[in-house]
């Protein structure tokens, strides 16, 4: 397995992360609702840690990649590389989801927009950017401590079934608040297509599940301090 395989992997599992999840949102959210859309999320995440786990981790979230460069588990240049390949891989299925949703008479990507997160006006239930923060710091931490947990030496064969529940879980929490974001890549293809003030805002849904990532893989490590290993 080659170096540029796992990257390849990273990008084709966000996109598909996107596609799902995203997708699901702005296709069908009106059928589905909130459970819907975030079984949507997590289903799509719980396939691909299956498919693309034994090859490149299935991190498919730069917050993710944070926190197993924080724990020790991986080197800042393949992080680099990482993350640069969900980000890509994100655009790549945010546009795959414009473009089916231009098949539908009458939309419009700056009235009815992407899926992308906001806060204030931009919000689901018109929560602060202080609600969003704390939600998108906790939301993520949670994540990635169970990411880290049923991944690390003690790791569970089904670890997908943990990971995609959880993150069900999260988005069924943050949905109504700030749609969900825990996952920087999953954010910027849609501010990106949209624009507006999904764009002016994109910088929380960066900043804050990053630090959510660091977060989580502080408390791993609080928890399972003996858990390190080499970075690789």
């Amino acid at each position: 397995m080659t170096k540029f395989t796992v990257y390849i992997a990273e990008a084709i599992g966000t996109a598909v992360l996107v596609i799902g999840g995203v997708g699901t949102a702005v296709l069908a959210g009106d059928d589905v609702a909130t459970t819907g859309i975030a079984l949507a999320f997590g289903l799509t995440l719980l396939a691909m840690v299956f498919v693309l786990g034994p090859v490149s981790g299935c991190h498919i979230n730069p917050a993710v990649t944070l926190a197993f460069l924080v724990t020790g588990r991986m080197t800042a240049a393949r992080a680099a590389g990482y993350a640069a390949a969900q980000v890509i891989g994100g655009l790549v299925g945010a546009l795959v989801v414009y473009v089916m949703a231009t098949g539908r008479p009458g939309y419009d990507r700056t009235v009815d927009g992407l899926g992308a997160n906001g806060y204030g006006d931009a919000s689901a239930g018109n929560y602060s950017l202080l609600a969003v923060a704390i939600v998108e710091i906790v939301a993520t931490a949670v994540l990635v401590l169970v990411v880290l947990g049923v991944t690390g030496p003690h790791s569970v064969a089904a670890a997908g079934v943990p990971i995609g529940l959880t993150l069900a879980f999260v988005h069924l929490l943050a949905i109504g608040v700030d749609s969900t974001s825990v996952n920087p890549a999953r954010s910027i293809g849609p501010a990106l297509i949209a624009g507006g003030s999904a764009l002016s805002q994109l910088w929380v849904f960066l900043v804050f599940p990053l630090i959510g990532g660091v977060v989580g893989a502080l408390a791993y490590k609080a928890v399972r301090p003996a858990e390190a290993v080499a970075a690789h």
